[in-house]
């Protein structure tokens, strides 16, 4: 199915519908500030194995972001972290980055990978922050396969090239060809390990 949702003005509605699917365990694509990828409810594990599925990799050597509405998350799914690193995310969100930390207890352990690590991102997209909200926790969120990002702007061209594996595309206009900056945050000093859209100063 595809569904249309206004980027700048989410319907209720609609942001209820897309809620409700990710809730029932199915996967969905949705924009984001950075690319279109999949999403799913990070608590429905085999919502997570279908996404790992599609694209072919075990779900802990994957790159799978937590989607979050705002920094409330954080304390939850991350350890602690220090004072400086906090208010250096801060600075950075809503944002295209992506911030690699040290898993929480509370991050499902289907989730966890070999360095016990997540990524957390804050998007600055309205249907993203308003599914996130609804959802009332993380959306697990992965991108596309492929090598060929250009080919996955058009949400019509994605409908019709992943309806079949997925129970939702939602369409929120023509989607950007940069993934997110990361910032591996698990020594003091942020790194920077992938340069993205997010611009870095």
């Amino acid at each position: 199915m595809l569904l249309t949702i206004h980027p700048q003005d989410p319907q209720d509605r609609l942001i209820k519908k897309v809620a409700e699917v990710l809730r029932a365990g199915g996967v969905i694509i949705y924009p984001t500030d950075t690319v279109y990828g999949f999403g799913c409810d990070i608590f429905q594990p085999k919502a997570i194995e279908r996404i790992c599925r599609i694209k072919g990799i075990d779900p802990q050597k994957a790159n799978l972001s937590f989607v979050c509405s705002d920094l409330s998350d954080l304390s939850k799914y991350a350890k602690a972290i220090s004072t400086p690193q906090y208010r250096f995310i801060k600075n950075y969100i809503p944002g295209p980055f992506t911030f690699i930390l040290p898993a929480s207890k509370e991050v499902p352990k289907i989730l966890k990978s070999k360095k016990d690590t997540i990524g957390l991102r804050v998007p600055n997209h309205c249907i993203t922050h308003a599914i996130a909200a609804e959802l009332g926790h993380p959306i697990l969120s992965s991108s596309l396969p492929g090598d060929m990002v250009e080919e996955y702007t058009d949400p019509e061209y994605i409908h019709e090239k992943f309806e079949k594996l997925v129970d939702l595309v939602v369409d929120g206009g023509i989607g950007g060809m940069d993934y997110s900056t990361i910032f591996d945050m698990t020594d003091a000093e942020p790194i920077v390990t992938r340069q993205g859209l997010g611009l870095v100063g």
